[in-house]
């Protein structure tokens, strides 16, 4: 068993990683004397994948939305037993979600870590899909989207995706919508399942006390039977204009206040890797100069009583698409959207301080080093980079190399008030 380390001097840290020959990625993270042991199994394979070619076809194959999401809810149904229960009998948490890149399925233990390993191991391993079973779900499925539409804080949000986006299918929701989950079949799950969840397009990442040849042994007899991928996926992109799609998205549910989101759709896509991360860091010093709750800006917003302390932002940023996206509660929300144009210009203008980049580099750093601190954070983060073709333990020396032009020329390019919309649910 060849065991490759991956050291950070700067943390004190160590990720040890083992490839199996079917081509299944194990990362492990030693954490000497923790009590909590978490382990989490992903596969790169999100809601955006819904065109490509299937594995041992030739012609591309376009899937109901929401798919991906549906084929995680059904892994969890065995013929003969409750997943939720077998995990409990053990005295352990377990849980999945989709994203829009990923699926993944996690545990976190205090003993049995071995015994939990080997539950989670099979239960995604072996797909369990009938005719009746399906229909089952598309009626929970469909109640859950009827759910999430009836939601103010979830529609806000999705009507500020479509807003930015034309074509790409980040504007879908997850879930997908009630009228695409009939299309779903079970030789459709079957051919997502056979693409996507094979081995060579997943990896394994457990952080704790944990023995690692002890666990590499028992996911390898799990994995024995599953052969490396031939060839790689084919994902079929749209190919994404670079307008917005609609300036205002206005809708009226129960609030008391409205609610509001400002989308800033990033046009500076198509990499990955160190400089996607530099980006993305970028971007967050960026929002948070001018928007985090400390700024003059926001102070003088909420002084105003424009905005109160709902309102916050973050960045989303992968290879093929990236938002901003910033708000809260407001009973003005079209002034709110208006001073921020303002102040963007003002801020292109005149720059940005040496002493607000400097005082927002420290907090990121603080930030990232609060973050080792808990190993679901730990888990989750080293996924999300691993898929970016970036280590996070060169996140640190990539934030080092920051200045503040670096901050001031992605203000420039990034903020337009072209590339913005604005998203609002009023009362009704």
């Amino acid at each position: 068993m060849k065991i490759n380390t991956i050291k950070s001097k700067r943390l004190s840290e160590e990720i040890y990683n083992v490839e199996l020959n079917n081509g299944l990625k194990i990362f492990y993270m030693p954490k000497k004397n923790y009590v909590k042991k978490y382990a989490i199994y992903s596969t790169n394979y999100g809601s955006i994948d819904n065109n490509f070619v299937p594995i041992g076809e030739s012609k591309e194959t376009i899937v109901p939305e929401g798919i991906a999401h549906f084929l995680e809810h059904k892994l969890f149904e065995e013929p003969d037993v409750n997943i939720f229960d077998e995990f409990a009998k053990l005295g352990s948490y377990v849980n999945a979600f989709t994203s829009n890149t990923q699926t993944a399925y996690l545990f976190s233990c205090v003993d049995k870590f071995y015994e939990n390993l080997k539950l989670l191991l099979c239960f995604v391993q072996d797909p369990y899909f009938t005719d009746e079973n399906v229909e089952k779900e598309k009626g929970i499925i469909q109640q859950e989207i009827r759910m999430y539409n009836d939601s103010p804080d979830w529609k806000v949000y999705t009507n500020c995706l479509s807003g930015m986006y034309v074509k790409h299918p980040v504007k879908i929701d997850i879930a997908g919508t009630v009228e695409s989950i009939r299309d779903i079949n079970k030789d459709l799950l079957y051919k997502c399942y056979n693409t996507f969840y094979n081995p060579s397009n997943m990896l394994l990442f457990m952080i704790g006390d944990i023995d690692l040849e002890k666990a590499v042994n028992i996911i390898s007899e799990k994995q024995k039977k599953t052969e490396k991928l031939g060839e790689e996926i084919l994902r079929v992109k749209v190919k994404e204009p670079g307008t917005i799609n609609e300036t205002i998205i206005e809708e009226k549910l129960s609030v008391s206040i409205p609610l509001f989101y400002i989308g800033y759709k990033d046009l500076d896509v198509g990499y990955d890797g160190e400089k996607l991360v530099h980006k993305e860091i970028c971007s967050n010093i960026l929002l948070e100069i001018l928007f985090g709750n400390s700024s003059d800006f926001y102070k003088e917003l909420y002084e105003e009583g424009l905005i109160n302390d709902s309102f916050g932002f973050q960045y989303i940023g992968h290879r093929d698409y990236g938002h901003a996206i910033l708000g809260g509660e407001s009973n003005s929300p079209k002034e709110v959207y208006n001073r921020i144009k303002q102040n963007l210009e003002n801020i292109i203008s005149k720059g940005i301080s040496e002493e607000d980049f400097n005082r927002t580099k420290k907090k990121l750093i603080g930030y990232h080093l609060m973050d080792f601190n808990s190993i679901e954070n730990v888990a989750t983060s080293f996924i999300n980079y691993f898929y970016k073709k970036y280590s996070m333990h060169e996140y640190l020396n990539t934030l080092d190399k920051i200045n503040v032009g670096d901050i001031e020329e992605r203000c420039r390019s990034f903020l337009k008030k072209e590339s913005s919309c604005l998203s609002i649910v009023n009362p009704k």
